[in-house]
């Protein structure tokens, strides 16, 4: 399994989850688990997924959802697990 965290935050609008997962469905990315909350107009999500069996490089990945971000009015960060939990080591 090849894991990876992604972050969505910016403020809330139509489409932000669906938008994103459309993507990685595209390129076969699966996701494991999602968490979303809403607090006060503002949107913040985080999502755990595989990209194994990702038909684009990793790299790829993640400067498309970013630039996904940018389109939707939101910030998207895509990060290997491995490296999310050395940056978020207490």
């Amino acid at each position: 399994m090849d894991k990876a965290i992604i972050t969505v935050v910016g403020q809330d609008t139509v489409g932000i989850i669906a938008r994103v997962c459309t993507y990685l469905s595209e390129h076969h990315v699966n996701v494991l688990d999602i968490s979303q909350t809403i607090i006060d107009g503002f949107f913040n999500m985080m999502m755990i997924v595989d990209c194994a069996n990702t038909d684009v490089a990793f790299e790829t990945v993640v400067g498309d959802l970013e630039e996904l971000g940018g389109q939707i009015g939101v910030r998207i960060r895509c990060q290997r697990e491995e490296i999310f939990t050395s940056m978020h080591r207490v």
